[in-house]
């Protein structure tokens, strides 16, 4: 009697890898499909550009003639996506197998060529959902990364041109944190808010950024006969250093700022190996005054980063409006 149950859990593998790969395959044969109707229909519609109002009539006269045969998925609207697919990706070859149909649909909303090319590089990099996608879309991480970054970085970084030398090329302010279930208005403690990131780890990893991996909770340290409790350690093979983050639910000191600062030396002195780079500090706050940290850090600080959190994805005018305040910020500094 064979009672060896490997030979079950690697033919069970095989199975799910080849039916993942089917399901790929066909949808990727279907965002094909979709591009070569867009592009018929483009080509139609150039015999007829002297006529303004050809276009519309087209993709209405194209949706009641498969819509009652084909279902919903051709109704004038899908079809009107179908030739917005062509004119924004023009190229056949260029169209990623790994993206789905659902993806591309989103990425037709960005507004900017560098935009799309930031989310679909993240996004075959990562080998993010859907939903991944649609959050961080919706989370502005483009516009977020922007803020302390160049354009040209920031891209550069996404498709792999480049590996990123320092931390704030790949660690956002702020941080959206609204998959944690905390609500604003309720009171919480840090070791409520350190318990609810350790819940949901995966997605906190994923707003951290790339390249992240955890490492430990509350780690201990001993110095000289005193006691002190890191909230949480991770480790980045991006960057190749240790990256600790202390979560503060009140508003940043200076204090929370030497505190940090001394786990940081603490780490390069005794836990980081000579071929590791420096160890990244993330104060994790409700709220900073950037003056103070300015000010408590030396000039060529790279080892201590202030973020912020926010406990709920922003509307599009929150965003302008915290985009304009980080401006002004800037500005002040």
């Amino acid at each position: 009697m064979i009672t060896n149950v490997s030979i079950i859990a690697d033919i069970k593998g095989i199975i799910y890898d080849a039916r993942q790969n089917a399901i790929r395959t066909v949808d990727h044969e279907r965002t094909l499909m979709y591009w070569h109707i867009g592009k018929r229909i483009f080509e139609e519609e150039q015999q007829e550009k002297d006529r303004a109002e050809y276009g519309n009539y087209l993709t209405k006269f194209i949706a009641e003639q498969l819509e009652p045969e084909y279902g919903s998925g051709f109704s004038k609207r899908q079809v009107e996506l179908f030739r917005q697919f062509f004119r924004t990706f023009p190229i056949a070859n260029t169209l990623y197998s790994q993206l789905s149909w659902s993806q591309y649909k989103l990425l037709l909303r960005l507004d900017t060529q560098d935009k799309r090319e930031f989310y679909i590089a993240e996004t075959v990099k990562n080998n993010w959902t859907v939903r991944q996608l649609e959050r961080q879309i919706y989370s502005s991480l483009w516009e977020r990364l922007l803020l302390s970054n160049d354009k040209e970085s920031v891209l550069a970084v996404a498709r792999n041109e480049k590996e990123p030398n320092d931390a704030k090329e790949i660690i956002k302010d702020p941080m959206y944190l609204e998959f944690l279930g905390l609500k604003r208005e309720s009171s919480y403690y840090e070791k409520d808010m350190e318990e609810a990131i350790i819940t949901h780890l995966h997605d906190f990893l994923l707003e951290l950024g790339n390249g992240f991996a955890f490492i430990a909770r509350q780690k201990r340290l001993h110095i000289e006969g005193d006691e002190f409790f890191i909230d949480l350690v991770f480790y980045n093979r991006l960057l190749q250093c240790f990256v600790i983050v202390e979560i503060k639910t009140n508003k940043l000191t200076h204090q929370d700022i030497g505190q940090l600062q001394m786990y940081v030396n603490y780490y390069d002195r005794y836990e980081k190996k000579s071929f590791e780079q420096p160890t990244i500090g993330i104060l994790l706050c409700a709220d900073k005054n950037n003056a103070v940290v300015k000010i408590s850090l030396p000039e060529n600080n790279k080892s201590i980063i202030a973020s912020e959190y926010k406990l709920y994805l922003p509307t599009e005018q929150q965003w302008i409006d915290e985009v304009k305040k980080e401006i002004e910020k800037h500005e002040r500094d």
